[in-house]
């Protein structure tokens, strides 16, 4: 185990610790049901709070989601902690109204926990999207731009160049209904690099004219589809 996580478990477990402590030790084992309803919130709270990193979704914005779950998690922790010590030292022989506000605060955690959760899934999938659309531009040009770099013949370069102006200035924006051409475009391009390496001037014109055609068609499909 690393250091640091080893420094984290402690800092996690010292409020427990203190916790557990002044409550025995002030009130015993010997408390009202009420009591121990607000014991176990409390505690409840307390771990949903450190595991925050859980709730959170991966992706570019993974900060800005951990820091909105856990000012969610944290305002749900000091509610339940504030509540739960006024019960506590309360200690009401009935145990209703305990059990009923920690189940009101739970709930309206939940409730807004998993909205954000759902809200941070769509913002992920859409910076997953938009990635993949400025990565299905910028890497097709980058490879196509390689290969002109050693390419000698003048004929089979400017074919080349046409696909390169083509690519390089196709929209970034796309659409789920272009992910079949735009994976056969990329897929072209090994078949491209083979052609060029047999030094096969009629694979590298005919690879090029393929492509060429998909990208075409790929950008007047998307023009319809916007």
């Amino acid at each position: 185990m690393k250091k640091t996580n080893v420094l984290w478990a402690i800092i996690s477990l010292t409020f427990l610790i203190i916790f557990n402590i002044m409550f025995f030790i002030l009130g015993g084992t010997d408390q009202s049901f009420s009591a121990w309803i607000s014991y176990g919130f409390i505690h409840l709270a307390y771990l949903l709070l450190v595991a925050t990193n859980l709730f959170v979704r991966r992706g570019k914005s993974a900060a800005i989601f951990r820091f909105s779950i856990f000012s969610i998690s944290s305002t749900y922790f000091f509610l339940v902690l504030i509540t739960g010590i006024i019960f506590i030292l309360i200690s009401p022989t009935d145990y209703k109204a305990a059990l009923l506000v920690q189940l009101c605060i739970t709930g309206i955690y939940t409730v807004v926990l998993f909205s954000n959760m759902i809200a941070n899934e769509h913002t992920a999938e859409t910076e997953e999207k938009r990635q993949y659309q400025i990565d299905y531009v910028k890497n097709t040009t980058a490879e196509i731009s390689s290969i002109l770099n050693i390419i000698d013949n003048t004929e089979v370069k400017k074919k080349l160049e046409k696909v390169y102006d083509v690519l390089n200035t196709s929209p970034v924006k796309s659409h789920p209904d272009l992910l079949s051409i735009e994976s056969q475009i990329i897929a072209s391009i090994p078949n491209l690099k083979k052609a060029v390496s047999d030094n096969n001037k009629e694979a590298i014109v005919s690879q090029a004219d393929t492509m060429l055609t998909m990208v075409n068609e790929r950008n007047r499909h998307l023009r319809l589809l916007h």
